[in-house]
């Protein structure tokens, strides 16, 4: 079976590539061609995915998955959430995002946080969506060289190493996008 994952970020690729199971073979936009930026104008995080993943079927005709990932800030009203790439501006600079965040958690007591991932799936004809989240905490302080992202200061619950500090495959086992691949692939099988 091949599926198109609808990203460009070779990071999200590489998680889920680790994950699914031999034979789901997962190509990505380059591999057939898309080297436009697909737009990603919906106000929600699953209206973001739907609209990645409609591109690419509509425009491509592949069978394919695209998902969208916010961080979600208790304290900030679930802030910044779908514009989690772009906190810090269109230059999607993930320094930059961590250190706007930072600064605004800079007083906080609260820094309760959660990861949200949504996949949408379009295959045989039919729209599937699926959900992963990993709650947490805001770090004070960048830990970590791995990862991508705001994972320098996402601490799990339960874990005393950030994301960026954790074994991709132990991030992948308790993460939102692992949680999220996790069910599509039960639907695939």
């Amino acid at each position: 079976m091949k599926l198109v994952f609808a990203t460009n970020n070779k990071n999200k690729l590489k998680e889920v590539q680790a994950l699914v199971p031999k034979h789901i073979e997962i190509v990505s936009l380059n591999d057939i061609g898309c080297t436009e930026d697909i737009p990603e104008t919906s106000g929600t995080i699953e209206g973001n995915a739907k609209q990645k993943a409609e591109y690419i079927k509509d425009n491509y005709g592949y069978d394919c998955f695209a998902d969208d990932t916010g961080l979600e800030v208790e304290v900030l009203d679930d802030a910044p959430g779908v514009y989690s790439a772009r906190y810090a501006g269109e230059d999607k600079d993930a320094e930059a995002n961590m250190n706007k965040l930072l600064k605004e958690l800079n007083k906080e007591e609260n820094r309760n946080a959660r990861f949200k991932t949504v996949i949408v799936l379009i295959f045989n004809g039919k729209l599937k969506t699926f959900t992963g989240i990993c709650s947490g905490t805001i770090t004070e302080d960048k830990k970590g060289l791995g990862g991508f992202g705001y994972d320098p200061i996402f601490l799990p619950n339960g874990y005393d190493q950030t994301f960026a500090e954790l074994p991709l495959s132990e991030k992948n086992k308790i993460g939102h996008r692992g949680k999220a691949v996790q069910q599509l692939i039960q639907y695939l099988s």
